[in-house]
Formats: C-alpha cells, structure tokens, sequence
C-alpha cells in the first residue's frame, strides 16, 4: 500500500526537480546578477545594489516608456482580444449562423502561423508605398486615408494592435466557445420561460457560468502581453524611435550591446509585473465567481 501511495510522488519529484534546474534556478541567478554590473566587457562581477533599477525607474530615461508601452499593449490587447472572442463566440454558436465550422477555421487560422511569417506578411502589406493596403486606398480614390502605418509615430503602436488582435482573436473564440458548449441549455430554457431576453441570459446566466474562463483567457492574455516580442520586433524592432518598444525589446537590445546586468533587471521586473498582476486578477475575478449548478 505505501508503494503504491509513493508511485505517483516519484514522477511530481521528476518533474519537480527539472522545473526547478531548468527554471526556477535560472530565474534566482537571473535576479541575483540584477544586482551587479555584468557585462560583456568585464571579467569582474560587482555588487552595485539597487543601481540598475533606479535607472530604469528614473524620470529621463527611456526604459519608462518601455513600461508605460508595455502596460498600454497589454490591456489594449487583452481587452480587444478578449471581447472580439466573446462576441464572435456568441455569434458562431448562434443556431441563426451557417456554416459555423468553416467560420470558425478561418477566425482560428491566424493563429496557427508563427509571428515571423505574420509580421513579414504584414510588414509588406503596410509598406507605405507598394503595400497592399495604400495601393488599394489609392486606387479607389482614398490616397487621403493612405498612412506610413509602420512608420508614422501616430499609426505604428495601433497597426502592431490591429496585427496582434487579427492573430490572437481566433484562439480566444475557441476557449470561449467550449466554455458555451459545457453550459447546460436548460439554464437558458428555465431563462426563457421567465420572460428573459438575450441580454438578460448573458448577463445572469452565460457570464456567471462562463467566468471561470474568462479568468483563465485574461490571465493567458495579460501574460502575453507582457512577454510579447516576436510581433514587434519583426513588425517594427521597436520603431519608430522607441514608439513600439516594449520590455522585452529593451531586454533584447541590452543583451545585444553586453549589458547583460540591465537585461537581467529589466527581466526581473516584467517578471515582477507579471506574478503581481496575474495575482490580483485571480484575486478580483474569483471574489464571489462561484456558481453553483
């Protein structure tokens, strides 16, 4: 009998012990070497304490507008993301729609291909001036609606928005379409013969029911949009200037140029930001979440 009650630990200690070599350690160093000015042109590794994170957080750097466009992509993001996918949710799982299945692969395609493909893709469509999009403008006799959509500091961050909403909207439908799939109609059947319209059905018996995995997409996307890189830097590399730049393009930046000390600082603090957020948004989202059915 104790045998079999150790059987399972041996494979949690497996899994366990390599989480812990391949991810945990590396990520304590990470923040240990946050506290020193490792680089790539020095032998020697000095304490410097609180030094690189003050130069993040100070005033007239350019590491605040990588935070503030960090913040800004994520809930942009994740709330695009998130109400395009109930809507079309709702829609697709309507008895008023045809061909569901085949809608349903062409809003979910998108999100199959790699972000290189995509932001090549999408980086020859917005060329200003052989691109797909201002060619058509201009042919149709709206060359006034034409835009440098990479290149102009007022379209760039809102043309990366528009590419990632296109890609990630699809996979958020489908989270939120099995989450409507595992409701029970006779729910809304009760709700129908009280007089409810559809409204009413979304906000007292879809929403309630439908919470738990919205929890889980908010949380999928914010962590998303705090890790994201491969979008921007194949869109834009964080242009123009530093308009599309975000932390982990910083990261990247600095880890090119031997800062590895900086990089590892600006690590520890998306990581910071991610754990803290995460957490209130569990916190927030499961106060009183539970439905009983």
């Amino acid at each position: 009998m104790k045998a079999k009650r150790m059987y399972p630990t041996w494979f949690v200690s497996g899994a366990l012990l390599l989480y812990v070599v391949l991810f945990f350690l590396p990520g304590i160093m990470g923040i240990g070497y946050s506290f020193t000015d490792w680089n790539a042109y020095s032998t020697e590794v000095n304490f410097v304490g609180l030094e690189n994170y003050k130069n993040i957080f100070q005033a007239n750097g350019n590491y605040g507008v990588f935070i503030k466009n960090t913040f800004v992509f994520t809930l942009v993001s994740s709330v695009s993301k998130t109400s395009l996918g109930v809507a079309l949710a709702l829609l697709l799982t309507s008895k008023k729609i045809a061909g569901k299945n085949v809608h349903r692969m062409l809003i979910f395609l998108p999100q199959v291909m790699s972000f290189l493909i995509i932001g090549l893709v999408f980086k020859n469509l917005f060329h200003p001036s052989r691109g797909f999009i201002n060619v058509t403008l201009n042919a149709i006799g709206l060359e006034l609606l034409a835009q440098n959509w990479l290149g102009d500091l007022d379209f760039a961050f809102k043309s990366v928005l528009a590419v990632d909403a296109w890609k990630g909207t699809g996979y958020v439908m489908m989270v939120i379409i099995a989450g409507l799939n595992a409701i029970s109609p006779t729910y809304y059947e009760a709700a129908s013969i009280d007089g409810a319209n559809f409204w009413k059905k979304f906000r007292y018996v879809t929403f309630p029911l439908l919470k738990p995995v919205l929890v889980s997409v908010t949380v999928l996307n914010v962590t998303y949009g705090f890790r994201v890189f491969d979008l921007i830097y194949s869109l834009t590399n964080g242009g123009p200037g530093n308009a599309t730049g975000v932390i982990n393009t910083a990261v990247y930046s600095e880890f090119s140029k031997g800062n590895y000390a900086m990089g590892t600082t600006l690590s520890s603090v998306l990581f910071l930001f991610i754990m803290s957020i995460s957490y209130f948004i569990l916190k927030f989202m499961n106060k009183g979440g539970e439905v009983e059915q």
